[in-house]
C-alpha cells in the first residue's frame, strides 16, 4: 500500500499530472473527427453508457475510500471547509456523466435515422401544478433536511479573530477564488485576477454567437457540437474545477504542491530558480548581461508573443481549424482563435514554469508590465 500512496504522490506532480489530464481530457471530449474515431476505436465513448457510469462512479468512490485510509489524506478531505469540495466532485462527475450519455444516445438515435429523445419528450403534457411545484417541494425538504444533518455532524470552519500579525500557513481564499488564487503563480494580478476570468466568461458567452450551427437546438448532442462542448469543458473543468481542487487539496503550506498523502511539512522547501525568458536567452544561452535597452532586452518575448497571437492563427486556418474557419468566416474566426489562444496560455505558461521553471515571457517591473 506504501508503494501504491508514493507513486500516486509521485504522479502528482503538477509537471507530469497536469499533461495527462489534459491529454486524457481531448481523448474523451475529442474536438475533430480523427480525434472522435480514436475515442471510437478506443471504445472510450463507452464511460457515456450506464454500465460506464457505473465503473466510472465506482472507480471514483473506491479511491476515495482508499484514500479514507491514509492519516494525512483525510485530515484533509475532512476538514470542514473541504468538505463541499468532495461533494461538488462526486457532482460534477455525475452531471458531466449524465449529459454525455444523453449526447450519445441522440447521437445514436439520429444515426439510426430516429429523432432525438427530447423531440419525443416533448409531445407530453406537464403542468406547472402539480407536476413541477410538487417536484420542487420534495427537492426543498430534501435540501433542507442535507443542511441540517450537515450542520449537526460538521462543525462550522470559525477560526480565532483575525490578527494583522500572524498569517495562516497556507493562506488560501474561499473555494471559489483558488482558481485565481492558482492563477497568480504564472501570471501577474493584473492578469489573472482582471484579464483571465474576463476572457473565460466573454469566451463561454460568445460561443453560441460564434457557433451558428443550428443543429442541437433544444436536444443534447456531441457529433454535431464537437467544439462548442469540447471549448466550453475546457474552460469548465480545465481552467476552472481543475485549479479550484488543486488549490484545495494539493497546495501546502508556503504554497508548495503536496501528494494527496504526504504530510503537509512546513518546513519542505522547493528548490526552485525561476527565471524570466529574456534571463534564459542571455545569461544562459548567450552568456552574456542583459541588454539596459529594455526593447532590446525584451525582444525575445515580443516575438514569441506576436508569432503566438499573430502567426498562430493563419496557421491554424490553413491546418487544424481549416473547417472552422470556412464555416465562421474571417472575422468571428479571428475573434474564435484570439479568444481560444489567450485560454490556452494559462496552461502553456503553466507547463513553462513546471519543466523549465519560466517565470515571465515578458518581464517589464520597471513599468509593471510582465507577462
Amino acid at each position: 500500500m506504501e508503494a501504491v500512496k508514493e507513486f500516486i504522490n509521485a504522479v502528482s506532480r503538477p509537471q507530469i499530472m497536469f499533461p495527462m489530464i489534459l491529454a486524457v481530457f481531448f481523448f474523451v471530449f475529442s474536438p475533430t473527427d480523427r480525434l472522435l474515431a480514436i475515442n471510437k476505436r478506443l471504445g472510450l465513448y463507452k464511460l457515456w453508457t450506464k454500465r460506464g457510469g457505473i465503473v466510472l462512479f465506482l472507480c471514483l468512490f473506491l479511491a476515495f475510500a482508499f484514500g479514507l485510509m491514509d492519516m494525512n489524506f483525510a485530515k484533509i478531505v475532512t476538514k470542514p471547509d473541504n468538505v463541499p469540495i468532495v461533494g461538488l466532485i462526486f457532482l460534477i462527475f455525475f452531471f458531466v456523466w449524465f449529459s454525455m450519455k444523453q449526447a450519445w444516445e441522440n447521437d445514436a438515435r439520429i444515426a439510426a435515422g430516429g429523432r432525438p429523445r427530447e423531440a419525443e419528450d416533448s409531445k407530453e403534457k406537464i403542468l406547472v401544478w402539480p407536476d413541477l411545484v410538487y417536484i420542487e417541494f420534495i427537492a426543498l425538504i430534501l435540501c433542507t433536511v442535507l443542511l441540517i444533518v450537515w450542520s449537526i455532524l460538521l462543525k462550522a470552519p470559525l477560526e480565532e479573530a483575525a490578527n494583522p500579525t500572524v498569517s495562516p500557513n497556507p493562506s488560501k481564499a474561499p473555494w471559489y477564488f483558488l482558481g485565481l488564487q492558482e492563477m497568480l503563480v504564472y501570471f501577474d494580478p493584473w492578469i489573472a485576477g482582471v484579464l483571465f476570468p474576463t476572457v473565460i466568461m466573454i469566451g463561454m458567452m460568445a460561443i453560441p454567437y460564434l457557433d451558428t450551427n443550428k443543429k442541437g437546438c433544444g436536444y443534447y448532442t456531441f457529433k454535431d457540437r464537437k467544439m462548442a462542448i469540447s471549448i466550453f469543458m475546457f474552460y469548465w473543468l480545465v481552467l476552472w474545477f481543475f485549479l479550484i481542487t488543486v488549490g484545495t487539496f494539493l497546495r501546502g503550506p508556503n504554497w508548495n504542491f503536496f501528494g494527496p498523502f504526504e504530510a503537509w511539512d512546513i518546513h519542505k522547501l522547493e528548490v526552485l530558480t525561476n527565471i524570466n525568458l529574456s534571463e534564459l536567452v542571455y545569461m544562459v544561452w548567450l552568456k552574456q548581461r542583459l541588454p539596459e535597452n529594455i526593447l532590446l532586452r525584451e525582444m525575445g518575448g515580443f516575438a514569441v508573443v506576436f508569432l503566438y497571437f499573430g502567426a498562430m492563427p493563419l496557421v491554424l486556418a490553413k491546418t487544424l481549424f481549416k473547417k472552422v474557419y470556412a464555416a465562421l468566416g474571417p472575422f468571428r474566426y479571428a475573434i474564435f482563435t484570439i479568444l481560444l489562444l489567450m485560454s490556452i496560455s494559462l496552461p502553456i505558461k503553466m507547463i513553462l514554469r513546471w519543466l523549465f521553471n519560466i517565470k515571465y515571457i515578458i518581464a517589464i517591473p520597471e513599468f509593471f508590465f510582465n507577462i
